[in-house]
């Protein structure tokens, strides 16, 4: 089978100073790691933070995705890029894994559709809408609600989306916003990270009623393995320890990578976050069935957001341990084929789908 991992922040670890070709301790994806792991394939997303606007967010993506085409071009012998899912086959064929590129929060393409067509060119195939706050684009699950929805922006990029064949993902968007892509959506969307609310409350989590009606459009929904996305005891083990206090040394970290004090600081938290009791690879499992249960075997994916969380479930700490999610999967009796659809070919079937 293809597994595809449909969100992983690796760009955002490489301005960080990762060298990718190498196996790094305290590094949740490397090309190494994804070789070990089996995975054939990976969006790597472009993370554009929220506070940045304008010409500084269109920036910062670049900056990200130039950094990922230097460091694949120096990995030419262990990966290559794709653009579709005929790459992602033919790059598995020659032995190479695969790197699709994508960005987190369309303020990079602030309200320019020549933006949203040259990022396409670059090899984009997926725009996350919103992320930690509202954008141009509409509103944040995590927002204040400033447009009740897409912004009228937003709801003339939907169709332009389409058009350019640009795949829409909806993680980080609020209900209401979903709500209005899917109206007006002419094409199948992602939910490219995150968790089923039934199981777990997070903001960021899809009710079922949203899962179903991401499936009914074609899309698929893909589910993470960050713990407060899964658990709500997690929330609460993870608010009584205090640690969340000492997440600030990770943003002195991003802004001086090569300061190793820096660095050991946040690799220390990281150690005590790896410490606390955390859901293992059996509740990932149980946001899968879940998610099945609902929208069907066909519209359910993998979407682990690596690299772009700070602590993950027991088990899967690092995208080589992989497999032991299929091995759970195998055990709740899902079969070969089932395994095959819910890895990667939903992903690729959704990229062929939006090329049409």
């Amino acid at each position: 089978m293809i597994v595809l991992d449909a969100h992983c922040d690796a760009p955002s670890q490489m301005v960080r100073l990762r060298d990718f070709g190498v196996d790094n301790a305290f590094a949740q994806v490397d090309f190494p790691k994804m070789r070990r792991g089996q995975v054939d394939a990976s969006f790597f997303a472009a993370y554009v933070p929220a506070r940045l606007q304008g010409q500084a967010a269109t920036d910062y993506a670049n900056r990200l995705l130039d950094e990922c085409f230097r460091q694949v071009s120096q990995n030419a012998d262990a990966v290559a890029f794709a653009r579709c899912s005929g790459g992602v086959r033919r790059n598995r064929k020659a032995g190479l894994n695969s790197v699709i590129l994508a960005i987190e929060n369309a303020s990079a393409i602030q309200e320019d559709f020549g933006l949203l067509k040259t990022f396409y060119r670059r090899g984009v195939r997926y725009i996350t809408l919103t992320h930690s706050a509202d954008n141009q684009v509409g509103d944040s699950c995590t927002g204040v609600g400033t447009w009740g929805g897409l912004s009228p922006f937003g709801k003339t990029l939907v169709p332009e989306m389409n058009r350019c064949r640009m795949l829409i993902d909806v993680a980080h968007a609020a209900d209401t916003t979903i709500c209005d892509v899917l109206a007006l959506s002419s094409r199948p969307v992602a939910y490219t990270h995150g968790g089923c609310r039934a199981l777990a409350s997070h903001r960021r989590n899809l009710p079922d009623e949203l899962i179903r009606g991401i499936a009914e459009a074609g899309g698929v929904v893909c589910i993470s393995i960050y713990p407060p996305f899964l658990s709500d005891d997690f929330v609460r083990t993870l608010a009584e320890s205090g640690l969340e206090e000492k997440m600030s040394v990770e943003d002195a970290f991003i802004a001086d990578p090569a300061d190793p004090a820096k660095r050991a600081a946040w690799e220390a938290v990281q150690l005590e976050l790896q410490a606390l009791p955390r859901p293992g690879v059996d509740r990932v499992a149980d946001h899968i069935e879940h998610a099945v249960s609902v929208a069907g075997i066909d519209h359910v994916g993998i979407g682990t957001d690596y690299d772009g969380i700070e602590v993950t479930v027991a088990g899967l700490e690092d995208i080589s341990r992989f497999p032991a999610l299929w091995d759970e999967l195998r055990r709740r009796g899902f079969s070969a084929r089932d395994l095959t659809r819910l890895a990667g070919a939903n992903l690729l079937r959704l990229l062929t789908a939006i090329r049409k």
